[in-house]
């Protein structure tokens, strides 16, 4: 399994999770053999000046990632992550290492994309 996170910097498993997954100045992908880590690889977002919807969804399954984690990621971006086949998972805060452990135990779960034809339930209110 390849995960990729949003990264704020270049610390790889000891860096911090970015709040928005397309203004991150960096993605960390860690392969995992369970949940063990086999390798970490760190690269820049080639979209940071220049964020144009969709492109980072593209870009991170041309890195072959399986899921995405990040603090935030709207609606829409999250339908191009599931049409890409890719797991998106938003609200993740903190350390890599911490939010992989997480994820591993089953504390950060995907995100399902929400339509708005029900704000009383998704929190969101327009």
């Amino acid at each position: 399994m390849r995960i990729a996170f949003a990264s704020e910097d270049k610390m790889g498993l000891d860096g911090e999770v970015s709040m928005h997954f397309g203004r991150c100045p960096y993605y960390t992908f860690l392969d995992l053999d369970g949940d063990q880590v086999q390798a970490c690889k760190i690269v820049d977002n080639p979209y940071f000046e220049n964020h144009v919807p969709g492109k980072v969804p593209e870009f991170i399954h041309s890195q072959k990632a399986d899921v995405m984690i990040t603090g935030g990621m709207g609606p829409r971006a999250i339908e191009f992550f599931d049409g890409y086949g890719i797991e998106a998972v938003t609200g993740a805060l903190g350390k890599i290492k911490d939010v992989l452990e997480a994820y591993l135990r089953g504390e950060l779960r995907g995100a399902g994309a929400c339509h708005h034809d029900h704000p009383e339930s998704c929190g969101h209110h327009e």
